[in-house]
This record gives structure tokens, C-alpha cells and sequence, in this order.
């Protein structure tokens, strides 16, 4: 008992130091570098940064080795990489550091910002989407339906076609008509209504995807790589209805899994909470061409 008690007063006492040295600006500070360093390493992990990441580390932990063991010529290496390691960070991670900035520009601490009535049609486009992918899944009708959520899309919008409509199934399904001169490219959909069709999209950079794949599910999972946005994409070869998220494909999906999958993801502000798991069916060995 006398240990017990005596452990407890030391803690008491160190405690009591600590309050009288440590002030609460230095508490909310190390606070803010913890929140900062979380978010960057969470956002990290989403992203294929995630390699280059384990590279980096590998290099310190090669650069400590030299340095500890006094090894002259690989430690005059290291620390001229080292020396050059913030321009290459900002060369290596220029997409993920441009990515990330967006969405902090976007993020809820700037609601304030944000236009009122974003989600109030989106109901209705959410409708027009699918019963429109439906239809060009029994035709057999290649189509790529990029949904803007706080990532804005302008400067893929501008390489396409303005149509600033309102959604609907039959307009949807003529823009991806097989003779249309719209039906290339991709549709980008904001607020609830059709932005621009036949717009030019970034590949997606990630080398694990499967082969088979082509240029239209790249380009959709492309853009949700570089943005928050959400990407429906019907397969002119098998019809079948994918949607990419957070450079994530979700493929095969059945009729009222697409619905509740655009749902979950769009019809909430924050378009994370309330998300329910998503069942597809297996995919086979031979995925789809475009």
C-alpha cells in the first residue's frame, strides 16, 4: 500500500508541475499538429502517395543506419538527398498536395461558403441516372456520369459541350446515343443539373487496375482520384453499371444497389455518413473492354 501510495503521489506531483509549466495555448497547439498530421497521413493512405510514402521512410531509415554507423560516403548521400527533399516531396506529391488543399477549401469549416439549396434537386437527378443507366444497360449503351459534389469540376466542364438542362432519363440516353456527337466524353452533373456532356477526364494513374479495363472506367476512376466526385459508368461491352469513388471501382452492380449506392453518397451533406455497405456480384475472370 505504501508503493500504491507512494507511485500515486509522484504522479500527483508531476501533474502538478506540468500544469503550472504547460500553458493552454501549448495544449491547443499540439492538438492542432496532431489533428494535421492525422488528416495528412489518413489522406496519404487513400491515395497511391502511399508508396512513395514507404520509399521515403525507407530512405531515413537508410540514412540514420549511415549516420549511426559513421559510413562517410552514404551518409554525404543521404543528406544531399535529404537537402533536396522538400522540392522533391512537392514534385513527387503535386496532385495529392493540390487534391488536398481543394478539399480543405471545401471542407465543412467552410460551410459558410457553401450555396444554399445544393441537395434539394438532387433527388431528381439521382432518378433521371437511373433509370437512364438501366435503359443503356440493356442497350448496351457506353456511358460515363460524373456527379460534382465540393471539388469543383470547372476545368474539366470547359473541355466539353455546354447543356445546362434539367435531368432527364430520355435526355440523358440521347447525350450517350450511339450516333450523338455528345456520346463520347463524359456528362458532368452539378446541383442537380446537367452541366456540360462530352468533356475530357484525366486517366486514372493507378497501376493496379485491371488490364481489361478501358479508357471510360480509367477516366472515371480517374476523376474520383483528383476529386471528391462520383463517377457512374455503363459498359457498352457488357452493360454492366460501375461507380468510382475515392478512386475506388465498385462494379456489377445490381439495379436497386446503383440507387442506393447515389443515394448514400449524394443525398447527404457530407456524403460519408449514413453510407450502408454496397453488395456486387463476383466479377468474373475476363472483366469488360471498352
Amino acid at each position: 500500500m505504501e508503493t500504491i501510495r507512494e507511485y500515486i503521489e509522484v504522479i500527483l506531483g508531476l501533474l502538478q508541475s506540468l500544469s503550472q509549466t504547460i500553458r493552454v495555448a501549448d495544449v491547443i497547439d499540439i492538438l492542432i499538429i496532431t489533428f494535421v498530421i492525422y488528416r495528412i497521413l489518413s489522406f496519404l493512405r487513400k491515395t497511391s502517395a502511399s508508396s512513395v510514402m514507404k520509399g521515403l521512410i525507407l530512405i531515413l531509415v537508410v540514412a540514420w543506419i549511415a549516420n549511426f554507423f559513421k559510413m562517410i560516403v552514404l551518409s554525404y548521400l543521404m543528406r544531399q538527398v535529404l537537402n533536396m527533399g522538400i522540392v522533391v516531396l512537392i514534385v513527387l506529391f503535386q496532385p495529392e498536395i493540390r487534391k488536398m488543399f481543394e478539399q480543405m477549401g471545401t471542407s465543412r469549416f467552410n460551410i459558410v461558403f457553401r450555396k444554399r439549396g445544393r441537395y434539394e434537386n438532387i433527388e431528381s437527378v439521382i432518378m433521371s441516372v437511373v433509370a437512364a443507366s438501366e435503359s443503356m444497360k440493356e442497350s448496351k449503351t457506353g456511358a460515363l456520369i460524373v456527379f460534382e459534389r465540393e471539388v469543383g469540376l470547372n476545368d474539366y466542364a470547359v473541355t466539353g459541350t455546354s447543356v445546362d438542362a434539367n435531368p432527364s432519363p430520355e435526355l440523358i440516353r440521347n447525350l450517350f446515343f450511339l450516333h450523338s456527337p455528345l456520346h463520347d466524353g463524359a456528362l458532368i452533373i452539378r446541383e442537380g443539373r446537367l452541366l456540360a456532356a462530352a468533356c475530357m477526364l484525366p486517366l486514372s494513374r493507378n497501376v493496379n487496375i485491371y488490364n481489361e479495363l478501358g479508357m471510360r472506367h480509367r477516366a472515371g476512376i480517374g476523376i474520383s482520384e483528383r476529386s471528391d466526385a462520383v463517377a457512374v459508368i455503363v459498359s457498352e461491352q457488357s452493360g454492366t453499371i460501375s461507380v468510382a469513388i475515392d478512386g475506388m471501382l465498385k462494379r456489377h452492380l445490381e439495379d436497386e444497389t446503383f440507387e442506393m449506392l447515389l443515394r448514400n453518397e449524394l443525398m447527404t451533406k457530407e456524403g460519408k455518413r449514413g453510407r450502408r455497405k454496397v453488395k456486387t456480384r463476383k466479377t468474373t475472370d475476363m472483366e469488360e473492354r471498352e
